[in-house]
């Protein structure tokens, strides 16, 4: 992820920004997606929520897949409630360079799935053209 979204495209109901896989770049993300959400008028926990979405997403598309990646936010209608969608396509699983039996901590990663199923109301993932994009609906009201 690049320390600035390299675009942001903007309309009263969606917003989305690039994404690259620079140190910092999650960060600038949030604060510019935190920005957005308050234009939308947002309770704070919904916010916080979002953002929290939005993390583990986009954490996910960088560690775990191919680029380019791209963030979109945007209002959606769950069985007549008001929600917010939120979308990370990316180009798809990565080759995995890390050694058979990797270092890496089980109790530091994989939940990620977990906290997007616990905050949203529904969330899956879908394939096209353009990669692999999971997405997460969260109520607003």
């Amino acid at each position: 992820m690049a320390s600035e979204p390299e675009t942001m495209s903007q309309r009263a109901d969606v917003h989305a920004c690039a994404l690259s896989y620079r140190p910092g770049a999650l960060s600038v993300v949030r604060r510019r997606v935190r920005a957005v959400l308050a234009e939308w008028d947002l309770r704070p926990e919904v916010v916080e929520d979002v953002l929290l979405v939005i993390s583990e997403l986009t954490t996910n598309a960088v560690v775990h897949a191919e680029g380019p990646a791209g963030l979109r936010i945007r209002w959606t209608d769950v069985d007549g409630r008001s929600a917010l969608r939120v979308e990370v396509t990316d180009g798809g699983p990565a080759v995995r360079t890390d050694p058979p039996g990797g270092s890496t901590d089980p109790d530091e990663h994989g939940r990620g799935l977990g906290i997007v199923s616990a905050l949203s109301i529904r969330h899956g993932v879908r394939t096209d053209r353009a990669g692999f994009t999971h997405w997460a609906d969260l109520v607003t009201a």
